[in-house]
């Protein structure tokens, strides 16, 4: 399908939602990544101060960049990023079909002694992101680790795709002011063609790739957090120039998490009697917290002998 302006602007916002397009001359693809009640959801659980919300709304922007590009139905993909010495001491998001989650553990009292904004290393101190996809079919697993280094989460994961992934990457991230709406891009490129096909090289100056790094680079923030701007509307501006654009089918989000009462009891039904008996608190519970949703579930020995 040929590019063409759109004649009206979409009245949706593309809120909660991910895209793919590719850029069959230049060899190229990426995903557009828009996040709004979803993000409210996941922040509600916990009271975050703004600094740990942005970044966590960042990470799960991310996460659902490279989540949304498994084909496989069960597939998962699951972020982390671990420290030593950093204010957080992890952030964990996860996608699998759809859902998404996401948890942020940090001390409260070294946070107030940084600036309003703080910097990545500020935040994490020296540490790395780990990203594993897992395969649902074959049940493979594979995991990609580099440092947490760049002045941002988007610099992190652009590392990322060169060092483990060898594809030249392009990763922008955003949150509105308001912290209620973040958007990201992600845009690659495949030198030998699309998916299927061996990549027999992978230079980051290759013309091609060049070419669509500096289209791609003119996205501003404001764009991609923008609820009165399409999807359709936002690639018209940064590609009209190119002869194709494939706009590929719409992956709607939402919060999930998968703790429920069966799930739970079927976890601790797998531990011998002796060691139930040791996790029963002074109420006559097992409670089980679950740091993505805050909640907590109480199970007793009644339910599980039953």
């Amino acid at each position: 399908m040929k590019s063409s302006k759109p004649a009206e602007a979409a009245l949706a916002a593309n809120l909660d939602e991910a895209i793919g397009f590719t850029l069959p001359r230049r060899h190229a693809r990426g995903r557009l990544v828009r996040l709004g009640p979803l993000l409210d959801e996941v922040l509600s659980a916990h009271d975050y101060p703004a600094p740990i919300a942005r970044i966590l709304s960042e990470a799960l922007t991310l996460t659902a960049l490279l989540g949304s590009t498994l084909k496989e139905v069960g597939g998962q993909l699951t972020m982390q990023a671990q420290t030593e010495s950093g204010i957080i001491d992890l952030l964990v998001c996860d996608y699998r079909g759809g859902e998404l989650r996401g948890y942020i553990r940090f001390d409260p009292a070294r946070l107030s002694e940084v600036p309003i904004r703080p910097s990545l290393f500020a935040l994490f101190g020296r540490g790395y992101l780990a990203i594993t996809f897992d395969q649902a079919a074959s049940g493979e697993r594979y995991q990609g680790i580099v440092p947490l280094e760049g002045s941002s989460l988007a610099d992190a994961a652009q590392s990322f795709f060169s060092q483990s992934e060898q594809i030249p990457s392009l990763v922008r991230l955003a949150v509105d002011d308001t912290g209620h709406i973040a958007g990201g891009l992600l845009v690659q490129h495949l030198p030998e063609g699309e998916e299927g096909r061996e990549r027999l090289h992978t230079r980051l100056d290759h013309p091609e790739w060049e070419h669509v790094r500096m289209l791609s680079e003119t996205i501003k923030s404001n764009e991609l957090v923008a609820g009165d701007l399409p999807f359709s509307d936002l690639l018209w501006r940064l590609f009209h120039e190119e002869e194709e654009i494939r706009v590929l089918a719409t992956v709607p989000l939402v919060k999930g998490c998968r703790c429920n009462f069966e799930h739970i009891r079927d976890v601790i039904s797998r531990f011998g009697m002796e060691e139930r008996q040791d996790m029963v608190d002074s109420d006559g519970f097992i409670s089980v917290d679950c740091e993505f949703c805050s909640r907590v579930f109480p199970i007793s020995l009644s339910d599980l002998d039953a």
